[in-house]
């Protein structure tokens, strides 16, 4: 590939819930001592996030996918063991079964007092989580073609790591619900498209002379240039709720971007298609997750999702194999088979219902499992 080829590093945010394992719900005020306490077992891996009752890890700067395994299984250990001496539970999944937003409350950070100023209310129902990818792409320029090639993916990527079924106590009929909330926040959704990386900087140049936004930190697309590291940062995906899926999805993130840089040093690229389409896809992974198939924007027509998987997985199979990420990538077929997040916590609460609990304490029964599944496999 030469020695231009970028470094296809890995980089994984997680964003957790907290709950009380009493009451399954959320944990308002954690302990004044339990950051402290998480800090001192994770470091720097650990932040605060704008509610109370989320927290945040970060992988170090990985250089395969089986490094990202090992060290987000040990912040998810670290995070799991502070939190259990406190009766509190931490769970991967991107809204909370029946915890209601209104009783939330942000941290107390300039940072988020800011953003609770300028969005109100939109802000402050972000009881929402999140998993964002970064994978090392060291040059401007093919960042920024790479960003608007990948786009095309964003809705497969979603599909397969769906965890927002419920939001305040209800089935949304949405797989992924989260990004409803997301969406209502500016400079979000599917990411723009740039001639150049000089394009790209001009624009965020005129909203930060104009005021706007402090800098390219607060673009919050689905795919974007990290505004601290020289990295693409995939955020579409919902947080997985195990940790299997989340390296299975790392890993087909990073194969799909070695695969169109290795398309571009044969000077071909993936056809570009226009946002309206991308976004009607993005829709149906927001709505059905992989159950209803998505448009194969080519065809012109839906397809059912194994079919895209299939052809999307023997496209990359040199790039899993050049990134020692075969095992990994077939993870993928794994969620196919037995579902996302959030088919487990519909079907657990289907379940429950269908032998006689009422909805409440169904519902208490989903977060049981998101707490046991977020520890499986560590």
């Amino acid at each position: 590939m030469g020695m231009n080829e970028p470094s296809f590093t890995l980089g994984v945010e997680e964003e957790y819930l907290l709950v009380d394992k009493e009451t399954r719900g959320l944990v308002i005020d954690p302990p004044e001592t339990l950051m402290a306490e998480a800090e001192e077992k994770c470091g720097a891996q650990v932040t605060s996030e704008f509610l109370r009752s989320q927290i945040e890890v970060g992988t170090k700067v990985c250089k395969n996918i089986q490094e990202v395994r090992e060290d987000l299984a040990r912040l998810r250990r670290n995070i799991i063991e502070v939190t259990d001496s406190h009766g509190i539970a931490p769970i991967a999944a991107s809204t909370h079964p029946f915890s209601s937003w209104t009783d939330q409350k942000h941290t107390e950070k300039d940072r988020y007092d800011q953003l609770t100023h300028e969005m109100q209310g939109a802000a402050r129902r972000l009881v929402i989580c999140g998993m964002h990818v970064h994978v090392g792409i060291d040059d401007d320029e093919l960042r920024i073609d790479l960003m608007n090639q990948m786009s095309y993916f964003l809705p497969h990527l979603l599909a397969l790591s769906c965890s927002s079924p419920f939001w305040r106590g209800r089935d949304t009929g949405l797989k992924s619900y989260r990004l409803t909330i997301f969406d209502a926040l500016p400079r979000t959704g599917v990411p723009e498209r740039f001639a150049s990386w000089a394009e790209y900087e001009r624009h965020v140049a005129i909203m930060q002379n104009a005021g706007l936004i402090e800098d390219s930190t607060r673009i919050w697309w689905d795919l974007r240039p990290s505004g601290r590291f020289p990295t693409l940062e995939t955020r579409i995906m919902d947080v997985c709720t195990r940790l299997d899926d989340a390296v299975a999805l790392a890993s087909l993130l990073a194969c799909i971007m070695r695969m169109l840089y290795r398309l571009r040093t044969r000077n071909q690229r993936w056809r570009l298609y226009t946002p309206m389409l991308i976004r009607e896809n993005r829709w149906r992974a927001m709505r059905y997750s992989f159950d209803e198939g998505l448009i194969d924007l080519a065809k012109g027509s839906v397809v059912p999702f194994e079919d895209l998987m299939d052809e999307l997985c023997s496209l990359i199979a040199a790039d899993a194999r050049a990134l020692g990420c075969e095992e990994e990538v077939k993870g993928v077929h794994n969620i196919l088979s037995r579902g996302t997040s959030a088919h487990r916590q519909l079907k657990d609460y289907e379940l429950e219902r269908a032998s006689g609990a009422s909805a409440e304490d169904a519902l208490k029964s989903v977060v049981d499992t998101l707490v046991q599944d977020t520890a499986e496999g560590l």
